[in-house]
């Protein structure tokens, strides 16, 4: 299981992130643009994910990956429940998800191609 504590701990080593507290929810964003959020409750989290990509990773795992609310569908976002998350997926989707808000150089700088 995933805590907010382990996402933390990842997202703050990521260049250019910062955590805020928005309404009672925790955010990870670099300049404006948030790329990790978690629910009031801390028992869900949206990250930035390809639009065109969302509806085939939901239905792969719908157990663990559902879209957002009908307002947010107009975002590249995809959430997931934490407690079915494991760790080493959770360090994959946090990592593209800040690899979509940060210029090329810098992705290409801490991950790679």
């Amino acid at each position: 299981m995933v805590t907010v504590a382990d996402v933390r701990a990842l997202a703050l080593t990521l260049p250019r992130t910062t955590e805020h507290l928005v309404r009672d929810r925790v955010k990870f964003r670099v300049g404006a643009i948030v790329y990790v959020a978690f629910s009031r409750d801390e028992t869900t989290m949206g990250f930035a994910f390809p639009r065109e990509e969302r509806a085939a990773l939901v239905a792969a795992e719908p157990g663990l990956f559902f879209l957002p609310g009908t307002a947010d569908l107009r975002f590249q976002w995809v959430c997931c429940h934490l407690d079915r998350l494991e760790h080493d997926r959770m360090t994959e989707l946090v990592s593209e998800a800040w690899r979509m808000v940060v210029p090329k150089f810098l992705a290409r700088q801490r991950l790679g191609e």
